[in-house]
């Protein structure tokens, strides 16, 4: 049996690196605004989920991902030449803010990003999953710098955090000069607290009234997955 995550047209084996398939990376890979061609970067691939969706609904967008971490790297490339869209993928291994000062101003029609969250506290024993999950290799005020830079005039960054850090994250966003152009709150069932925020920054300010679109999704809905959540994912999930 595969070892990994088999999806409707790719899978993904993680082959041990920090971040294995969840269902935040898949619910930002559907969600996020692309173009049917162009330039789409995604920052701390891990094993190429993001990349991955990217180019399932792309027609023609090249897309670049990086990854300071070398396993992460090569399960990504394995995982790129087992997929439809090799000709179409690359990855790099770097330390993104590094890499990105080294690109053009406003190389990238879209950014995707699975970033890492926790600020504090304890970390994972594994290395790789602490890189992964702790701010420690890529604070978001490093982040935003990069997007800022990468990102082209009309292109947006999509991003998925938990909502205590998605909301720090959206104050500090201002700093920068990126605005919110959508937001959806993610909740696991309707009577749960919102527990992920769906973040879509753009470098052009918001038209009038000068609030993002925002948007409302639970998982869960009377012990199955919702409609919405169904509808959003169901390109990419065998069993939906």
């Amino acid at each position: 049996m595969a070892k990994g995550f088999t999806f409707k047209q790719f899978h993904v084996d993680d082959f041990g690196c920090g971040m294995p398939v969840s269902t935040d990376g898949v619910l930002l890979g559907a969600w996020a605004a692309l173009p049917a061609e162009g330039e789409i970067v995604d920052i701390g691939t891990g094993s190429g989920l993001l990349a991955l969706m990217a180019a399932q609904r792309t027609a023609k967008s090249r897309i670049t991902a990086v990854d300071i971490d070398p396993r992460a790297i090569r399960a990504a490339a394995s995982n790129f030449a087992n997929s439809p869209w090799q000709a179409r993928l690359c990855c790099i291994t770097q330390d993104v803010t590094d890499w990105g000062a080294q690109q053009p101003g406003g190389r990238f029609s879209a950014i995707v990003c699975n970033p890492p969250y926790f600020n504090h506290g304890q970390q994972a024993s594994c290395s790789s999953r602490a890189t992964a999950r702790h701010t420690d290799t890529l604070s978001h005020n490093c982040l935003l710098t990069t997007i800022r830079h990468l990102l082209d005039g009309n292109g947006q960054a999509s991003l998925i955090l938990p909502e205590y850090e998605g909301r720090l994250l959206l104050r500090e966003a201002k700093a920068h000069q990126l605005f919110c152009h959508r937001l959806c709150e993610i909740r696991s069932t309707e009577r749960k607290p919102v527990s992920r925020l769906l973040i879509a920054l753009s470098k052009a300010p918001l038209p009038e009234p000068g609030q993002p679109q925002t948007e409302h999704l639970s998982i869960h809905h009377q012990g199955r997955y919702s409609a919405a959540f169904c509808a959003l994912t169901r390109d990419f999930y065998l069993k939906l």
